[in-house]
């Protein structure tokens, strides 16, 4: 039976401090960072956070491997999930940035790299990676990201964006020149978002708390 405490997978994949401060200052009670399929699989919600190349998280979190099928196994359980940047890009199937890795393929859909000639209002090329601040334009309602994240900046940095087979998982989008990159997925007990929450001072500080609390 699952206990109390929240989960944050140490896959080797890094950002797990600011993660880990970022839910002590949201209240999130008991966090613990664990790196056995046992205590992800006895937790009451997880989370995967992660920074770097697809291909690290692939081989870290291979779907058929104990912790890989332990995420996967807690996912389909109901567990509530948070994954974040890379987190989220892992529950895909695949990624352009790492050829012949898969992912945990909890969704259909590949991650794709930025495109390098999108251009901004001004008519300036925009830089790849995506570094900084963006708001959200959120596509329905999430309990997790409702208002007033909704009116909120994240923080941003990544060269690739999930793109979902299902268009109806995207729950919110963030403007690349003119192409709506996936800023966040969601489907029953299961949140991703490419921002970093950690970095987003208070509105990453409120969707934390909002994930810590909810009951899906």
């Amino acid at each position: 039976m699952s206990t109390s405490y929240t989960a944050v997978v140490d896959a080797g994949l890094g950002n797990l401090r600011s993660v880990v401060r970022a839910l002590e200052r949201a209240d999130a009670g008991d966090v613990r960072v664990v790196s056995e399929p046992g205590p992800i699989l006895d937790a009451a919600r997880v989370i995967v956070p992660g920074q770097g190349a697809f291909g690290e998280a692939a081989s870290a979190l291979q779907p058929d491997a104990p912790l890989g099928a332990a995420i996967v196994n807690g996912v389909r359980a109901g567990k509530p999930y948070l994954g974040i940047c890379l987190g989220m890009q892992i529950l895909f199937e695949s990624s352009e940035e790492s050829p012949g890795h898969v992912g945990l393929g909890i969704y259909r859909g590949t991650v794709r790299r930025l495109p390098g000639d999108q251009i901004d209002e001004d008519g300036r090329r925009l830089k790849v990676p995506n570094v900084g601040w963006r708001p959200l334009a959120i596509r329905g309602f999430h309990p997790v990201l409702e208002l007033p994240l909704g009116e909120a900046w994240f923080y941003f940095v990544h060269s690739f964006h999930a793109v979902p087979v299902d268009a109806s998982l995207v729950r919110a989008v963030v403007g690349f020149g003119n192409l709506p990159l996936t800023a966040a997925v969601t489907r029953d007990n299961v949140v991703g978002v490419q921002f970093h929450p950690e970095k987003s001072q208070a509105a990453g500080i409120g969707l934390l708390s909002s994930f810590a609390r909810w009951r899906c």
